[in-house]
């Protein structure tokens, strides 16, 4: 059990550093993704238009405000995501939009499903663990409130005690 506690310590020491970049490259990788794909849309809006009347069957829109709201979307979710501010409702909504998509298109099970798999992780990640300390988030304030006195513990792995 020591073994596994001294190689947990390690690991921890080494990987909790880390974190605030692996929130930020989610962020960032799952951003660049999303707005691309808003500039696209925007570039070709004639090819937009025709996709949401005759391709993409989003339930319960019209047509038309399907490819304005999701246009807008996949321009202004992917900004805020990417600089850290409002992350978690941003990341929400990415989360339900990326889930939008796939139920609308049916073509992109074929091709495209493991990207927006990776994308619906990526933004569940910073939905339960926030934007990090590299963000607007964290620099106006909104950190994490530390555990009060009162509170459970989070468990350890390596010791099976309270931290």
């Amino acid at each position: 059990m020591n073994l596994l506690k001294t190689t947990d310590s390690i690991f921890q020491r080494i990987t909790v550093p880390l974190i605030p970049l692996f929130l930020l490259f989610t962020r960032i990788w799952v951003a660049w993704a999303f707005f691309k794909s808003g500039v696209v849309k925007c570039n070709s809006w004639d090819s937009t238009l025709y996709l949401f009347q005759y391709e993409y069957q989003v339930p319960l829109l019209n047509w038309k405000i399907a490819a304005c709201t999701g246009t807008a979307a996949e321009l202004i979710l992917p900004v805020l995501i990417a600089l850290g501010l409002f992350t978690r409702p941003a990341a929400l909504a990415l989360f339900v939009f990326n889930i939008i998509a796939v139920v609308s298109y049916p073509l992109l099970w074929e091709k495209g499903f493991l990207d927006h798999q990776l994308w619906g992780l990526m933004m569940l990640i910073n939905l339960f663990w926030g934007s990090g300390m590299i963000s607007i988030d964290y620099t106006i304030g909104c950190r994490p409130e530390k555990p009060s006195e009162e509170s459970p513990q989070p468990t350890d792995i390596s010791d099976g005690q309270s931290s």
